[in-house]
């Protein structure tokens, strides 16, 4: 096997988990032989050649981190030909033949386009928002679904002690699966996501019900995507006459200590992503399903939709009586 260059970008939204699957690549494409190159600011740094050469005690120590020690960051000028056209004499001038990319869907595009000039890529799904088709679960969603969680245990007692309703905005700018996962694990009575349309006169009837029967709170995830969360709230108590308030969950979702199984997935994507480069199968994403590893090639992709569980959506409100 010939000597190659291996590099390495965090691109997106940080996401728990990247630095634990950074530390994999890196510790496994040493021991494949392989050069690692990490590049800072995710694609800003490919195109102005901002790298460290990386070595197993670059990443001591970074399996419990949350972030990203690459940082990250956007880059419209790749998703011209013109930027696309300077990364690749970058990866040329610094003799990389192969990437590995950690990120969300704009990550996977940006993968996408680099193979189709001739770079060899393998793009490794992180995104807190769990969004990215091809695999059940992404890196970072584990660990800002637990956040969040914790979060909405805290807020329940605030809720019940004043007998208010609490909107907690989740982070997921197009779809609700994190906020689904959210709702059904902090027992919240209602779940507002994109997919579902929201009849407000039916919702607003059922806190009236609740609040008659004695329900001392209530909790909404409501997904960042299907508008402004303080709107909503307003509506409500206009139309029922019940206190509402708002909590935003924000950025905190995105930090903190990856969870046991954050660093074990990221462990297994990083060291199947080494795998791949190894044996030349290249351009595409890996994922997981039922418990096993899945590959997914950059052309099927666009033929993908991750679908939303309408049962678990149907769960919650059966348990939310």
């Amino acid at each position: 096997m010939a000597h190659r260059r291996v590099g390495i970008i965090t691109a997106g939204g940080d996401a728990p988990g990247m630095n634990a699957a950074v530390r994999a690549v890196v510790r496994t494409g040493i021991f494949c032989g392989f050069e690692m190159v990490g590049f800072k600011r995710a694609f800003g740094g490919l195109l102005d050649g901002d790298y460290i050469n990386m070595t197993a005690r670059t990443v001591s120590g970074i399996i419990n981190l949350g972030g990203t020690i690459l940082r990250t960051g956007r880059c419209p000028e790749l998703k011209t030909e013109v930027g696309r056209k300077k990364a690749l004499k970058v990866l040329n001038e610094l003799n990389i033949d192969s990437l590995v990319i950690i990120g969300g869907d704009g990550s996977l595009a940006a993968g996408n386009a680099l193979s189709k000039e001739g770079v060899k890529v393998v793009n490794l799904p992180a995104t807190i928002d769990n969004d990215v088709v091809g695999t059940e679960e992404t890196i970072g969603y584990d660990t800002a679904l637990n956040t969040a969680v914790d979060a909405i245990d805290k807020i329940r007692d605030t809720a019940q002690s004043h007998e208010r309703i609490f909107v907690v905005e989740i982070m997921g700018r197009h779809h609700g699966f994190l906020t689904l996962a959210v709702g059904l694990a902090s027992g919240a009575e209602v779940i507002v996501v994109p997919e579902v349309k929201l009849d407000m006169d039916e919702l607003c009837d059922k806190f009236r019900q609740a609040s008659s029967a004695g329900k001392k709170s209530l909790i909404v995830a409501y997904a960042e995507g299907c508008g402004n969360s303080f709107d909503f709230a307003k509506q409500i108590e206009e139309k029922t006459g019940l206190e509402v308030r708002v909590s935003n969950l924000g950025y905190i979702q995105r930090g903190g200590v990856p969870t046991a199984r954050e660093r074990i997935l990221a462990s297994v994507f990083g060291a199947e992503a080494i795998r791949l480069l190894k044996d030349n199968k290249t351009n595409v994403l890996v994922g997981i399903e039922e418990g096993r590893i899945k590959l997914t090639p950059f052309d099927e992709i666009p033929k993908l939709e991750k679908k939303f569980d309408v049962e678990d959506y149907k769960l919650i409100q059966r348990l939310s009586i």
